[in-house]
C-alpha cells in the first residue's frame, strides 16, 4: 500500500533573525510564521517578543505590538485560527507552570489575555494544542504537581473553556505529546510518562467518548517532544526524542530524523520515502516549533529550531512537502 512521501526544502533567511532556540512555537498565518517563546540555555526563556518570518520574502520583523504582551516563557503551544493566534501555558524565568490564555490579533498586532488563575486548564508547561473547527484544544503536559492527561476546548466564539471528559485509563498522563484533529476527531500521539510512548488515543467531540487505537504497520518507536500535523487524513510525524537524556530537560536525549504518517482512516502507519532531490536534511532534533501551512502554494509542515544530539539550539528552518 502507497504512503506519503516528503520533501524537505531548507528554508533560505535573507537576515538573522531570533536565533537558535527549543522549547518555543510557531504558527504559521497566510504567507508568515509567527515565533514565540523558547530558550537557548536549557530552562531560561529568551525573550518576549513576537518574531515574524514572511515566508515569501524569507526576511525577518519584530513589529511594534500593543495590549497584555505575555512574559518570556518556554514550553508554551501556540495554534492559529484565521488571523488569530491562540497561546496557552509554558513556564517563566522562575520555572513555574502557567495556565494564561492569550490571544495575538495577526491583523492589528494585539495581545489580549483571555483566561488566567482558577478559569481554565490548570497550569502546564511541555503540553500540546490543536485547532478544530471554532475550538482550540489543549491536552496534557507537565502540571504543578507531575504529568497531566485532561483535554480542555477552548470555544473561541463564546469565549469560554469546556473540560472534555477524562481519557480512558490506559491513557497515562504525559509530557511531550502529539495532539492533533483530523477527521472531526482528536488524536493524542505518544508522549513521555517516565518512559517514552507509542500508544494512539482519540477522542470524538461529538460522543464525548475516548478510544485507544489499535494502530498497525510501521509504526514509529516510542517518542515525545516531536513535530505533528495533520493534512486531510493523514497525521504527519517528524523527529523527537526517543531515548532521554540522564540530565533530563538539562540534557540532550537520542533524536530521531524519521519521518512517518499515519492513516486516521484504516489507522496505518508508513513511515515516509524521502525524496531523492531533497539535498539538505533537517537532521535529528526534538522540541522543536512547527505549524502547519503554505511555502510557494505547497501545503505542508514549516519546522523551525529545536535541541540537538549534541545539546546545540538550533536555528534553521525548514519545510516539509508532503506528496502521494
Amino acid at each position: 500500500m502507497a504512503g506519503l512521501k516528503g520533501q524537505w526544502i531548507m528554508v533560505e533567511q535573507k537576515e538573522p533573525g531570533p536565533g537558535a532556540r527549543s522549547s518555543h512555537a510557531i504558527a504559521v498565518v497566510g504567507e508568515k510564521g509567527y515565533v514565540f517563546g523558547g530558550e537557548f540555555t536549557p530552562r531560561v526563556p529568551v525573550d518576549d517578543k513576537m518574531h515574524v518570518f514572511d515566508l515569501k520574502e524569507k526576511t525577518w520583523s519584530v513589529p511594534s505590538v500593543k495590549g497584555d504582551v505575555p512574559p518570556p516563557r518556554v514550553g508554551v503551544t501556540m495554534t492559529a485560527l484565521g488571523d488569530v493566534i491562540y497561546i496557552f501555558g509554558g513556564r517563566d524565568v522562575e520555572n513555574t507552570e502557567l495556565n494564561e490564555l492569550y490571544s495575538f490579533d495577526t491583523s492589528a498586532n494585539v495581545w489580549t489575555l483571555l483566561s488566567s488563575g482558577e478559569i481554565g486548564p490548570p497550569h502546564r508547561s511541555y503540553h500540546s494544542a490543536t485547532v478544530d473547527g471554532n475550538r482550540v484544544y489543549v491536552f496534557g503536559g507537565c502540571g504543578v504537581k507531575g504529568r497531566l492527561a485532561d483535554l480542555w476546548a477552548f470555544d473561541t466564539v463564546t469565549g469560554e473553556w469546556i473540560k472534555c471528559p477524562d481519557p480512558r485509563n490506559d491513557c497515562l498522563p504525559r509530557g511531550g505529546p502529539g495532539l492533533s484533529a483530523s477527521g472531526g476527531k482528536i488524536w493524542v500521539v505518544y508522549g513521555f510518562s517516565g518512559k517514552e510512548l507509542d500508544d494512539v488515543h482519540c477522542f470524538d467531540p461529538l460522543t464525548e467518548k475516548w478510544s485507544l487505537i489499535e494502530d498497525s504497520g510501521e509504526k514509529p518507536s516510542p517518542r515525545s517532544v516531536f513535530c505533528i500535523t495533520s493534512i486531510g487524513k493523514y497525521i504527519i510525524v517528524y523527529g523527537g526524542e526517543i531515548d532521554p537524556s540522564d540530565l533530563g530537560h538539562l540534557g540532550a536525549g537520542q533524536f530521531s530524523d524519521e519521518l512517518f504518517s499515519l492513516d486516521t482512516e484504516t489507522c496505518v502507519w508508513k513511515k515516509m520515502e524521502v525524496a531523492s532531490d531533497s539535498d539538505v536534511l533537517p537532521g535529528p532534533r526534538g522540541w522543536c516549533a512547527f505549524s502547519g501551512g503554505k511555502l510557494d502554494d505547497n501545503k505542508g509542515v514549516l519546522v523551525y529550531g529545536g535541541n540537538s544530539p549534541t545539546n546545540d539550539r538550533l536555528g534553521d528552518i525548514f519545510f516539509l512537502n508532503p506528496s502521494l
